[in-house]
């Protein structure tokens, strides 16, 4: 579809970006309730789009109904989860070491310590999630949570989505009194803008979820600023699965079933797609690889996101499937057609795929590898070949995990979310979970997309010290006024 929106021009985003530093300091003295408050009318005003923001995504990403409508609960869901991560207020760190002025031989001061937020973020929509990683998303609900501004560059494959978004969003904010550009909104689909975006004076952070091409170009603009500033750029991922030997003797049929759903899911526009399976050769791989094969072979292609991503898809799969040594295991019995995408599953030797770096490389699709590897040395040599990811799963049974100590020892090393006997796709939004991973899954391992502790990417520390009560940050005052959780003097107290 083609995207009718204004482009936005460098001046003009440099005066959207000044808005935003305006905005965020009068951000800053908003209450804990009132900036809760505005993320729960951001909910609400999405869902009072109805039906109507549904169809039009699905009109600009060939994604089903029921697909979009999980993922918009999503987006609502992490906003209000957001406010209630801020009611709760333990989030700020705050931890306090009270004044020690009788120690010897030096006296202690007073020093308190908390999260503070560090400005305009600037957050780029992906393509592949509409809702729940584009406008309103976790980078979007996450930033306005940790005190920021935010400016989002919509994603020109679902223009027109985003602006629906946008409308709510500024819904909101009238209606909760916040500052008026603490949210922006601008359009774009030349790499001048994204440069633009990230090298206006006033940014201090950026969020994106996209290629590692794009990831590492924003980057890279940040690193030539006068000052760099943190980039979150989440990127490419292969997931690798290993099956190990016991569970492909015993349940290679039902493992098959599981995987030919995973790996063509969504046409296989996850970052968590299974794109690479390891383990060691065998009946039980030959059985699973069969199995699997008749399955890929039953799932009918369907429309990608946009014509940009099928012809990627297209030219990365067909020069894979080219690379010597490479097996077609099976694919869609049914011929594709204008975007649609034909699953594959494929097979390769381990020394072959050691041998090859271009068999490492993402296939964004319902595109699958498996690594057949000649025994458990190998396999561990070929995982450790493989770059940073967002997950790694390992299928077993416990007779497996016993006998496999060494492997399962090096999986927390390459991913930032490690699964046993279950699929990556599927992103559960709560405290615990971990959507990141080593480069170059993403640009800063250290730091989730998903999940409470998304916030972190926006904030820093700040410690106060010796400071009079009554100017110190209510999270950091003596009567703990807002009553939340705080480390004092090593103990934690309420």
């Amino acid at each position: 579809m083609a995207n009718h929106f204004k482009e936005a021009s460098v001046e003009e985003i440099n005066q959207v970006m000044q808005q935003a530093q305006t905005a965020f300091e009068a951000y800053q003295k908003t209450s804990v309730e009132e900036k809760s408050l505005f993320l729960e009318a951001i909910a609400h005003e999405i869902e009072a789009i109805g039906d109507a923001l549904l169809q039009k995504a699905s009109e600009e990403t060939n994604l089903p109904l029921p697909r979009l409508t999980g993922e918009r609960a999503r987006t609502t869901g992490q906003l209000r989860m957001f406010a209630t991560m801020l009611r709760e207020g333990s989030w700020v760190e705050a931890t306090i070491d009270t004044a020690l002025p009788n120690r010897a031989p030096l006296p202690r001061p007073d020093l308190r310590k908390m999260l503070i937020p560090l400005g305009p973020v600037v957050v780029f929509g992906a393509s592949n999630f509409p809702f729940a990683y584009s406008t309103a998303g976790g980078d979007t609900a996450s930033a306005l949570a940790g005190g920021c501004s935010v400016v989002v560059k919509a994603h020109p494959a679902h223009a027109e989505t985003s602006e629906l978004v946008y409308g709510a969003i500024k819904k909101a904010i009238a209606g909760t009194g916040m500052p008026e550009h603490i949210f922006q909104h601008v359009h774009g689909t030349s790499f001048e803008s994204g440069k633009a975006l990230v090298q206006a004076d006033d940014t201090a952070a950026v969020g994106f979820t996209g290629s590692t091409v794009g990831g590492l170009a924003l980057l890279e603009y940040s690193s030539k600023r006068k000052k760099p500033i943190p980039v979150f750029s989440e990127m490419g991922s292969t997931n690798p699965v290993i099956f190990l030997p016991d569970t492909l003797t015993s349940n290679a049929a039902d493992l098959a079933t599981q995987y030919a759903g995973s790996i063509t899911l969504g046409m296989g526009q996850f970052c968590t797609n299974p794109g690479l399976m390891l383990a060691v050769e065998g009946d039980g791989l030959n059985n699973f690889l069969d199995s699997l094969g008749k399955g890929i072979e039953a799932i009918k292609p369907a429309k990608m996101l946009h014509a940009g991503i099928h012809t990627a898809y297209e030219k990365k799969s067909q020069t894979a499937l080219r690379q010597d040594g490479v097996e077609v295991i099976e694919q869609s019995a049914t011929e594709a057609t204008d975007i649609e995408a034909r699953p594959v599953v494929a097979k390769v030797s381990g020394q072959a795929f050691l041998a090859n770096p271009l068999l490492h490389e993402e296939v964004f699709g319902p595109y699958s590898l498996m690594v057949s590897c000649k025994d458990e040395q190998e396999l561990i040599k070929v995982l450790k070949s493989v770059s940073g990811q967002l997950t790694t799963t390992v299928m077993g049974t416990d007779a497996d995990f016993a006998k496999h100590s060494n492997l399962l020892q090096v999986l927390p090393a390459i991913a930032g979310r490690v699964l046993f006997n279950g699929v990556p796709t599927g992103v559960e939004v709560c405290a615990s979970m971990v959507h990141g991973g080593p480069f170059p899954a993403t640009t800063d391992s250290r730091f989730t997309a998903v999940g409470i502790n998304a916030v972190k990417r926006w904030v820093r520390p700040v410690c106060y010290q010796n400071c009079p009560d009554s100017l110190l940050p209510l999270a950091l005052q003596e009567a703990n006024p807002t009553g939340i959780w705080r480390m004092v003097d090593n103990e934690w107290k309420k």
